[in-house]
């Protein structure tokens, strides 16, 4: 019987990304591309971004007769490579939590004042 070390637990991190969000990478080969978040992994503290970080697989026949096939696919990229994205001011930023008048805590954008949420 082993024992349980912390490293073995999977933890989840608090992210500054939602899915739906609009994004542009920080840094990485492709630095300055502007996406919208298709999915998030929380538990390794990384984001699927539309056209980003593009890559190919090649798929072997599975049947006779079926012929092989590339397909591409958006790869993981790790969130601390990704700003959040004002679409009206085109301009990346950090978010900030403040309330609304009516006492719900929302994300705004640091340099437009803009609210996400």
């Amino acid at each position: 019987m082993s024992k349980k070390t912390t490293s073995d637990k999977s933890q989840r991190y608090k992210m500054h990304v939602k899915k739906g969000d609009t994004v542009q990478v920080i840094t990485g080969s492709d630095r300055g591309k502007v996406g919208e978040i298709l999915r998030v992994l929380p538990k390794v503290s990384k984001v699927v971004v539309k056209d980003v970080n593009v890559r190919t697989k090649h798929v072997k026949p599975r049947q006779e007769g079926e012929s092989g096939q590339i397909t591409t696919f958006e790869a993981p990229i790790h969130s601390s490579n990704v700003m959040l994205y004002s679409t009206k001011e085109n301009v990346a930023s950090r978010a900030c939590y403040t309330f609304t008048d009516d006492g719900r805590k929302v994300r705004m954008l640091k340099k437009t004042g803009e609210i996400i949420d």
